[in-house]
Parts: C-alpha cells; sequence; structure tokens
C-alpha cells in the first residue's frame, strides 16, 4: 500500500505540483472537514435517540385524578401498593408534592396551586421490560378498582416529538454527508480533467512511446489519491478539534438530551474514517475520470 504513494521522479513531471501546493489537497481538507462535522452531528443523534428511547422505553407514569386531596393521597398508596405486587414492574415511586410544584413551576408559576387547580398524584413507574400496549392495558385494569380516573401513560409519548425532530435532523445530517461526497467527487472530476488538459501533449508523446491508458490513468490516480490522503488528514484534525469543543460546552450545559450526546468509541472510529473513505473515492473518481477522457480521444 505504502509503494502505491511513492510517485518515482519521472513520473513527476506529468504533475509536477508539489504536495500541497495546488489547490485539490485545500479543496479536500473542507469537504472532509464538513463531512467529519456533518457525520459527527448524525452519530450523536443517533446515539441520543437511542439513549432516550431505551431509557423512556421501559418507564410509565399513573396520574391519580381525584379533586379532593386525601382520597387522593389514599389512592395513591393504595395503587402503589398493587403495582409493587405485580412482575412487570420492577420499581414503583410516588412523586412527592415538592417534585410536582417544580414540574409546573416553569409553567404556572411558583404560587401554591394545590388550593385552586387540583393537580393529579403522579407515580413513576420501572418496567422490567418495554410493555406492550395490551400490558398497558392490564395495568389500567388492575388499578381501575382502587382509583376509577387513573392513567397509564408511557414515558416515550411525552418526548415523541422530539424524538421524532431528532430523527429527522439525523436524516438531514447523513443527506448532508452525501452531498458533500458528491461535491468531492465533482471537485476531483474538474481536477482530473484540467491536469489532463494541461498534460495533453505530454500523454499523446507517452501514448507514441508505448504508454497505455491504465499507466497513465494510475499516475493520475496515485498523485490525486495523496493529495486526497494530505487534506482528509488535515480535515480530520480540524474536525475533531471543533467536535471537541462543542463537546467541552455541551457538558456544561446540564441538560439530559443534550448529555446523551456523546459520541461512542465505534462513532470515533467510523469518523475516523472518513479521510481513508475520502481517499478511495478521489481514486476511484479520477479513474474513472481519466479513462473515460482519454478514450474519447482515441
Amino acid at each position: 500500500m505504502f509503494k502505491f504513494f511513492v510517485i518515482p521522479a519521472h513520473d513527476r513531471r506529468l504533475i509536477p505540483e508539489g504536495r500541497l501546493s495546488g489547490p485539490m489537497p485545500w479543496v479536500i481538507a473542507i469537504m472532509i472537514f464538513l463531512t467529519v462535522l456533518a457525520a459527527a452531528a448524525g452519530l450523536a443523534l443517533v446515539q441520543a435517540a437511542g439513549n432516550v428511547t431505551d431509557d423512556l422505553s421501559s418507564r410509565a407514569t399513573v396520574q391519580i385524578i381525584e379533586a379532593n386531596a386525601e382520597v387522593r393521597a389514599r389512592q395513591a398508596r393504595a395503587v402503589a401498593a398493587r403495582l409493587r405486587g405485580l412482575s412487570l414492574v420492577e420499581q414503583v415511586r410516588v412523586l412527592p408534592q415538592k417534585e410536582i410544584d417544580e414540574l409546573i413551576e416553569p409553567w404556572l408559576g411558583t404560587q401554591n396551586l394545590g388550593e385552586d387547580i387540583p393537580l393529579p398524584a403522579l407515580i413513576d413507574l420501572k418496567l422490567t421490560r418495554t410493555a406492550s400496549d395490551s400490558e398497558l392495558q392490564s395495568l389500567r385494569s388492575v388499578i381501575q378498582p382502587l382509583a376509577a380516573d387513573a392513567r397509564v401513560e408511557p414515558s416515550s409519548g411525552y418526548i415523541a416529538p422530539v424524538i421524532a425532530l431528532v430523527r429527522s435532523l439525523q436524516w438531514i445530517a447523513f443527506g448532508l454527508v452525501a452531498l458533500l461526497a458528491l461535491a468531492t467527487a465533482a471537485a476531483v472530476i474538474i481536477s482530473a480533467r484540467a491536469t489532463l488538459n494541461t498534460h495533453r501533449e505530454t500523454i499523446a508523446v507517452v501514448h507514441l512511446l508505448g504508454g497505455t491508458d491504465h499507466q497513465i490513468s494510475r499516475l493520475f490516480q496515485r498523485r490525486i489519491a495523496l493529495d486526497a490522503l494530505l487534506g482528509g488528514m488535515i480535515g480530520l484534525v480540524g474536525g475533531a478539534a471543533i467536535i471537541w469543543l462543542i463537546a467541552m460546552q455541551l457538558s456544561a450545559l446540564g441538560s439530559g438530551l443534550v448529555q446523551s450526546l456523546g459520541l461512542s468509541w465505534l462513532s470515533w472510529l467510523i469518523i475516523a474514517l472518513v479521510p481513508i473513505l475520502g481517499m478511495f473515492l478521489a481514486m476511484v473518481t479520477a479513474r474513472m475520470t481519466v479513462m473515460g477522457a482519454l478514450k474519447k480521444k482515441l
């Protein structure tokens, strides 16, 4: 593989530009930089959506709706005791009134609303597995004799719109990766055609001396592959630095959904492979472009 990038001195005369002196490596660097950022965003969103979904899929909330505070508290205790005896339920926690007040504070303020607005009692359930619709309905049937107006809702339903938005954003990010790959291929095509036009007479002499189209295309392919690899490494370093800075800022926010936006080791491995994939894309595109142009000249 290393010998593939070793360009003999006589081959450099066909493409005389030195390393990083032409525009091609810097164009590739910009493309890889943007691709790394888009890929990191898509992978982080995939992981965040998966973490949140896995965490909430095994949770449910029971709402005890009752105007009388004493009756509501009694029903909440009875329902909690009944749920603790079920095999599907791993943990039951009745939310204290202070936590309920904190949940509604951003919307209704800090004043005491317990006397004016009857707030439901909330019971947080941690299930042993993801419950199906029929299993949730069986939970409702179990607690209905104890609290006729009680509701059992899966926790994932509350954040479903957010998950849908995250899914849309991740597909947008991966779409940007695809568009950047097409833009990179287009840049390679333009660069290869420009180099062919510049060295048209040299290529004609090589043909007269017995050189084949494959030999000529291999010279362009190796040179463009080297430029793409060098530019890709520069783009990877720049993109990784930006990702690290953004990760530091997000970690300071402390939000649960934001905290789940980290990248796993597999995601980092995929990001590290972006310059290699970009190099192979440039090689294949350059070979197809050069071979197509040489065939048209014959």
